[in-house]
């Protein structure tokens, strides 16, 4: 062993107040856990001594509740990006103590290396092997791949955990891959295919810059999503039965196109429901994510090759991918996420984009970050990534939540991550509207009668009808907020009418 192996409590109490660390891992999975479990506990104790202590986190996108939900807890996150979805962190930002900055998550890296955080003080790596070379260092990643080659190179100091929990016959998974400068040196991604690999299934790194090992055995902190329900479910078959009807009108070729469907419970049962719809052929995904569903489908042959930024799965998943890796190594690449969010490949591949809202307008804008147009719910993460640069671009949400009380069908969103100008096609329990070759009075029409939930579609007609004056896109500036205030004060968004509204 060329490199000094430390405890996680000794790299911890390397690290100063105010230092940046840029970290392996997207989701939940792939992240350095051993320090951040000793640096949350250090940051209680600087604190009641009276000492300030907190540090800025840059990641590939969301990650852990060892990263961030307990960092969070301990008051020890100075600024955070480009994506959480964690609930402690929600909490913590949402009351101001937190500066994070949601960011899309292909542009991260490329952000890190044109200097505009400036300088990195740590990479924190998760590596399921090493290669302890005396002018290199090769680390091999586990379960995801993120920023962190991007990371590595740019940190001044390194910290490796090695977590024995991840077979290391993971490296046959990875393509590890950097695009050149901006300019004369930057020449194009030679991702043709889904499954392609351009890189090296290692990150190479200076044995100088790494100040110790961090030996672990730590399960993923994986999140298991809700089983399929009759909402999920009917929105995953009514977005099924679209694109078979695009392909059978000549939309998509018969030898269909790949797949990115967001994480979460939406995105498996999407999933679900194209693996088992007879109508659609074999296909592949090109996605940021595989999740359980992708991975089963994998199994029974429905998903031909698959290529993401993580395995955003459960233990149990990731198991049986490392017990089938035979398999796995020739149809599943995973890579940094600046190739997997790329526009040109996304582009290239003809990639059908699908994500999850948290709500849309009659319009087709839509918010998928924000609640009430002030509360932070999560960030884009890639959504934008891939709805701006997809053949298809598609955004699910359930027609209403919290028992009726919130339509998710809106006259205007509060808050906007992807305008009516990325968005072609919305789907809810209720039905599909197609967005594509409509100007807004139609889009409107197609939204309200096809995806609103049937005690709101009287009051969207009302509004497009009889609230919002003519012209291009109406809008009534008065009422157009009108659902999202009278939940801020009711409780309900339900309204008796616009006319008494307006009062």
């Amino acid at each position: 062993m060329r490199y000094p192996r430390i405890t996680a409590a000794e790299a911890a109490a390397m690290i100063n107040d105010r230092d940046k660390m840029a970290l392996g891992g997207f989701t939940p999975n792939g992240n350095p856990k051993a320090i951040f479990r000793e640096l949350s506990k250090r940051a209680v104790k600087e604190h009641e001594a009276g000492k300030p202590f907190a540090v800025g986190i840059y990641t590939g996108a969301s990650s852990c509740q060892s990263v961030e939900g307990d960092m969070a807890n301990a008051h020890a996150l100075l600024f955070r990006a480009p994506f959480s979805t964690n609930k402690d962190f929600r909490t913590h930002t949402n009351l101001g103590e937190i500066d994070y900055e949601d960011m899309h998550l292909g542009h991260m890296a490329e952000r890190m290396r044109h200097g505009f955080y400036g300088e990195f003080d740590w990479a924190v790596i998760e590596v399921s092997d090493i290669v302890e070379g005396e002018s290199e260092c090769r680390a091999y990643l586990t379960s995801a791949g993120g920023i962190a080659a991007t990371a590595a190179r740019l940190a001044k100091r390194v910290i490796l955990e090695h977590n024995t929990f991840h077979n290391p016959n993971s490296k046959f998974l990875h393509d590890t891959w950097e695009p050149g400068d901006n300019g004369s040196g930057r020449g194009p991604m030679m991702v043709i295919k889904p499954y392609d690999r351009i890189g090296e299934n290692y990150i190479s790194i200076d044995p100088k810059k790494i100040v110790g090992v961090i030996e672990s055995n730590i399960p993923e902190e994986a999140r298991a999503f809700k089983e399929v329900d009759e909402f999920t479910s009917a929105i995953g078959n009514h977005l099924a039965n679209f694109l078979v009807d695009d392909m059978k009108a000549g939309r998509i070729p018969k030898q269909f196109l790949p797949i990115q469907s967001g994480v979460g419970a939406t995105g498996n049962a999407v999933l679900a429901a194209l693996g088992s719809n007879p109508r659609i052929p074999r296909f592949n995904v090109y996605s940021e994510v595989v999740q359980d569903a992708a991975i089963r489908w994998m199994l029974e042959g429905k998903v031909m090759d698959a290529s993401a930024t993580a395995m955003t799965v459960t233990n149990e998943c990731l198991q049986e991918v490392y017990a089938n890796m035979d398999y796995f190594s020739k149809h599943l690449t995973i890579r940094q996420s600046e190739v997997a969010n790329s526009p040109e490949v996304i582009r290239r591949l003809g990639v059908i984009a699908i994500n999850t809202a948290v709500e849309c307008d009659i319009y087709g804008n839509e918010n998928s970050s924000h609640i009430c147009g002030s509360a932070l719910m999560n960030g884009i993460g890639g959504s934008c990534d891939y709805e701006r640069n997809g053949y298809i671009s598609v955004f699910t949400t359930p027609s209403v939540s919290k028992g009726g009380k919130i339509s998710c069908i809106v006259p205007m969103c509060c808050h906007v991550d992807s305008t009516e100008h990325d968005v072609d096609v919305i789907v809810t329990e209720q039905g599909v509207a197609d967005l594509r070759g409509k100007g807004p009075v139609r889009r409107a029409h197609e939204v309200i009668e096809n995806c609103a939930h049937p005690e709101y579609r009287p009051l969207l007609r009302d509004y497009l009808a009889h609230i919002a004056p003519m012209g291009h896109e109406p809008q009534s500036m008065t009422a157009a907020l009108a659902f999202h205030d009278t939940f801020m004060r009711k409780g309900d968004m339900r309204l008796t009418d616009f006319a008494e509204y307006l009062k």
